[in-house]
């Protein structure tokens, strides 16, 4: 492998805390494997961070959550992004692909509750912004009213805290990568809340003619199978817009399991399906199981 000495390598992330955090993970592994590397954090709000009074399908979807990043890529500014993939979204410019994936963080999502809330009998408002959440949480739970709530981790605990929330539901994988387990009151099941495409796993962006091998030893290819049958499934239900879809891919042995959810925008009738095969047919058997559930 070349000499990486001397080369200086920026890192481009959102701001808030959790992405920040994320960015870390990703350049303690460069920094472990390639000492000799420079490393820099390039930080920026996205318009994503700063509309917090809408729901994302009404202001441009999750887009809003990379532009800038993308236009940093695209200028030179940066060498790389960290996104949850989760938040990216499903067409990805062809100058700017996605060079992998880290391993899975636990996929699942977790529900936060006041002190005192018993949410199997009491009536009560959970904040969430996503209708994936929502219609899943009102099958478990159909004494709840849900009610929006965006921004990052933080701002949605104190806004929890201060306002008629009583609780909010995150992805798990965020609360353990802050270090905030303790917060949680209780952990859904994949069963119970089909986790969003591709939540837990962090994608890195960059350029198409730039040298990434100093990523090798971080990038995961069991995350990029499962990422490409979720990744399938949403695209194939034109995931770019709001109906509520969710995708969660399992793999074992030389065989992948997907479990899918789809519901029309402007329903609350779920479809929920799985299918299973073998992982060289992981966006095959995505697209199938989308065509499945949509004709049902």
């Amino acid at each position: 492998m070349k000499s990486m000495i001397g080369k200086k390598i920026r890192i481009g992330s959102r701001e808030s805390k959790l992405a920040v955090t994320q960015s870390e993970i990703v350049m303690a592994a460069i920094k472990k494997a390639h000492p000799e590397i420079e490393l820099e954090l390039v930080t920026m709000k996205t318009t994503g961070d700063r509309i917090l009074d809408r729901s994302l399908d009404k202001v441009g979807g999750k887009g809003l959550f990379v532009k800038e990043l993308d236009i940093a890529l695209r200028e030179g500014r940066i060498d790389l992004s960290v996104h949850s993939l989760k938040d990216m979204p499903m067409e990805v410019p062809e100058d700017l692909p996605l060079i992998g994936f880290s391993k899975r963080e636990d996929p699942r999502d977790a529900l936060i509750l006041k002190d005192g809330f018993d949410i199997e009998i009491e009536n009560g408002i959970i904040g969430s912004s996503s209708k994936r959440r929502v219609l899943q949480l009102k099958k478990l739970y159909p004494n709840l009213q849900f009610e929006t709530i965006r921004g990052n981790v933080q701002t949605r605990l104190k806004k929890m805290e201060e306002q008629n929330y009583n609780g909010i539901i995150l992805a798990l994988a965020g609360i353990k990568r802050l270090g905030l387990e303790h917060i949680v009151t209780r952990v859904l099941s994949t069963d119970e809340m089909i986790p969003a495409a591709g939540q837990g796993i962090l994608a890195i962006q960059g350029r198409r003619d730039f040298d990434y091998s100093f990523l090798d030893t971080f990038l995961d290819r069991e995350s990029e199978i499962i990422s490409t049958c979720e990744r399938a499934f949403v695209t194939a239900l034109n995931g770019g817009c709001s109906s509520p879809i969710a995708a969660y891919a399992q793999i074992q042995g030389n065989e992948i399991m997907l479990q899918g959810l789809y519901c029309e925008e402007d329903s609350e009738d779920i479809c929920i399906g799985s299918i299973h095969g073998e992982i060289e047919n992981a966006g095959k058997l995505g697209e199938t199981l989308a065509k499945q559930l949509k004709k049902d």
